[in-house]
C-alpha cells in the first residue's frame, strides 16, 4: 500500500479507472443489470447493444442527448479496449459474432458499490464464529498424531453427548432473530462472493494457458525438448492451487445429497421471520443452481483451453520445415515484444500471394470404368413364405411423452438422475426410447434450455440403465447400457 503501487494501480488497474471514469454510473449499473444480477456469463454483441440501446434512450430523456452523444456498439467497443479492461470480447470457434463477458476487475469495482450501501445492521458474531472455525479446520486436518486426533474426536463427541441430553431434558436453545439476521446476512454475501470468483478462477486459467503458449513461442531449442517441457507441465491448469480447490468444490456441489439438503435448508431459512423480514433477493432460493450453471461455464473454459493448447501442439509437431519456424519464431517474439506497445503505422509490409500454378501434364490420365460382366445364371425363388410387412414396422419415441416424464418428476424434486426417472417409469421401447431421453438431455444441454428444463453430464459417475426387449425368438431378455449420470434440473 505505498504511494508508488497505489499511483500505479490508479493508472492500470481497470477497477481504478471504472471508479474514476466519468461515464461510471451508467458502466456500473448497465453491467450490473445485465451480468451480474441475473447471473448472466457471456452475451453476444447484438444482445447486449440492443440492451445497452435502450438504457441510453432512457437516459438521454432523463438527462438529455449531450449527456451520452456515442451509439452502444461504440461503448462496447470503447469499454472492451485495452485502455479500459471492463468487457472481455472475444468470438467462439467456428462463429465471426463477437461475444462479451464481464471481466473480474469491473465485477471487484461493482461488488465495492454493493458494499456501500446502507445495511440494515453490522454483525460480528458470526464472522467471528466463522474464523474459529476455519481456524479449528486447519489445526484438524494438519494434526498427524493419531492420538491427538482422537482425542480431539473424543470431546467433541462428548460436547455433543451433552448437547443431545440438554435437548431430550427440554432446553432447546435458539437463535434470537439478530442473530438469525447476522447469519443469513453473512450467508448472502459469501454467496454473492463466491459467484465473483469464477470469473475470477477462469480469468486465472487463461493467464496460466498463456504463459505455456508464450514459453511454446520463444522456445529455441530441439522439437523433443520442446515437447518434453510441454508435456511435463500439461497438467499445470487442472494441478494448479485453483484448479484443485475448483475441482474439490465441483465434486462437493455435483453430489445430488449435497445439492437436495441444500435445498433443503434454503427453504428452511426463508421460512423463518426474521429471514424474510430481510427482503432477501429472489434468486437466493436458487443460488445453488447459479453455482452449479457459473462452475459449469468454468468448467468448459478449462476443457476448451487444454484442447486449444493440444491443437497448438500438434500443429507445431507438424512443421518439419526449418525456414518456416524460424519465420513463425520471429513473427511470435515481435509480436510479443510489442504486445503492450503497439507501434503506429505500418511498421511490418507483408507479400503479396503467389499465384498457384498447375501444369496440364500434372494431370492424371484418363482411366474408363470397369464395368461388371453379369453371368447367365437365374435366379430362383425360395419356398419361404417372408412377411413383408415387417419391412415397414418402425418405433416411433413420443418425446412430448418423455418431456411430460421429466417435468412431472421435477415438480416433486428439484432434480432427478435418468436412472432414478427410468427406475419409476421404464423404458418401453427399449434402446430407441433411451437415445430419445439422451437427445432431451443434449437438447437442455448448457445454455440450451428446453421448456424450462436443464441438463448436466457428470462424467465421473457410471449409471448402469436396464430394460427388458424381446429377441428374434420372440422370448424376454435384459438389456444393460452403461452411460455418464445424466441429471435433469429445473
Amino acid at each position: 500500500m505505498d504511494h508508488a503501487t497505489l499511483a500505479t494501480q490508479r493508472d492500470r488497474h481497470p477497477a481504478w479507472r471504472l471508479l474514476a471514469s466519468p461515464h461510471a454510473p451508467l458502466v456500473a449499473s448497465f453491467l450490473h443489470r445485465v451480468f451480474v444480477a441475473p447471473n448472466v456469463r457471456v452475451m453476444s454483441e447484438a444482445d447486449l447493444a440492443e440492451a445497452l440501446e435502450d438504457e441510453l434512450f432512457a437516459l438521454r430523456e432523463q438527462v438529455g442527448p449531450e449527456a451520452y452523444p456515442k451509439g452502444a456498439r461504440d461503448y462496447l467497443t470503447d469499454w472492451a479496449a485495452p485502455d479500459k479492461g471492463w468487457l472481455r470480447k472475444f468470438y467462439k470457434p467456428g462463429t465471426d459474432e463477437a461475444q462479451f463477458d464481464l471481466t473480474p476487475a469491473t465485477e471487484k469495482a461493482i461488488a465495492w458499490l454493493l458494499s456501500l450501501t446502507e445495511r440494515p445492521f453490522v454483525g460480528t458474531e458470526s464472522r467471528l464464529l466463522t474464523l474459529f472455525a476455519l481456524l479449528e479446520q486447519i489445526s484438524a486436518g494438519t494434526e498427524a498424531d493419531p492420538i491427538k486426533r482422537v482425542a480431539d474426536l473424543r470431546k467433541k463427541r462428548d460436547e455433543l453427548d451433552v448437547e443431545i441430553a440438554r435437548v431430550l431434558a427440554g432446553d432447546v436453545p435458539l437463535l434470537d432473530d439478530t442473530a438469525v439476521k447476522d447469519r443469513f446476512q453473512q450467508f448472502q454475501q459469501l454467496a454473492r462472493e463466491l459467484l465473483a470468483d469464477f470469473r475470477e478462477v477462469e480469468h486465472n486459467f487463461r493467464l496460466l494457458d498463456r504463459k505455456v503458449r508464450e514459453k511454446i513461442a520463444l522456445w529455441e531449442g530441439a522439437k523433443g525438448a520442446l515437447l518434453d517441457e510441454i508435456m511435463g507441465e500439461r497438467d499445470a491448469i487442472g494441478d494448479s492451487d485453483q484448479g484443485r480447490s475448483f475441482r474439490a468444490f465441483w465434486d462437493f456441489l455435483m453430489s445430488s445429497r449435497r445439492q437436495e439438503e441444500l435445498s433443503e435448508r434454503l427453504d428452511q431459512v426463508l421460512a423463518l421471520p426474521a429471514v424474510a423480514a430481510l427482503k432477501p433477493e429472489p434468486r437466493t432460493r436458487r443460488v445453488h443452481h447459479d453455482w452449479l450453471e457459473a462452475g459449469e461455464h468454468a468448467q468448459r473454459t478449462v476443457a476448451q483451453l487444454s484442447q486449444q493448447l493440444r491443437r497448438f501442439l500438434d500443429d507445431r509437431a507438424f512443421l518439419e520445415n526449418r525456414r518456416i519456424l524460424d519465420l513463425l519464431h520471429g513473427i511470435e517474439s515481435k509480436a510479443l515484444g510489442i504486445r503492450d506497445a503497439t507501434p503506429s503505422g505500418t511498421w511490418m509490409p507483408i507479400d503479396a500471394m503467389g499465384a498457384d500454378i498447375e501444369l496440364p501434364l500434372e494431370r492424371p490420365l484418363f482411366a474408363p470404368r470397369v464395368k461388371p460382366r453379369l453371368t447367365d445364371l437365374a435366379i430362383a425363388a425360395g419356398e419361404d413364405d417372408i412377411d413383408t410387412a415387417r419391412l415397414f414396422d418402425q418405433i416411433v419415441v413420443d418425446k412430448a411423452r418423455l418431456r411430460s416424464a421429466v417435468q412431472r418428476a421435477l415438480r416433486r424434486q428439484p432434480q432427478i438422475t435418468l436412472r432414478e426417472l427410468l427406475d419409476a417409469e421404464p423404458l418401453h421401447q427399449g434402446l430407441a426410447e433411451l437415445v430419445a431421453y439422451l437427445e432431451l438431455a443434449h437438447a437442455g444441454d448448457g445454455s440450451n434450455a428446453l421448456d424450462g428444463l436443464r441438463a448436466l453430464v457428470d462424467e465421473a459417475v457410471e449409471d448402469s440403465i436396464r430394460w427388458e426387449a424381446r429377441n428374434a425368438a420372440g422370448d424376454a431378455v435384459m438389456r444393460e447400457a452403461r452411460l455418464p449420470r445424466v441429471i435433469f434440473t429445473r
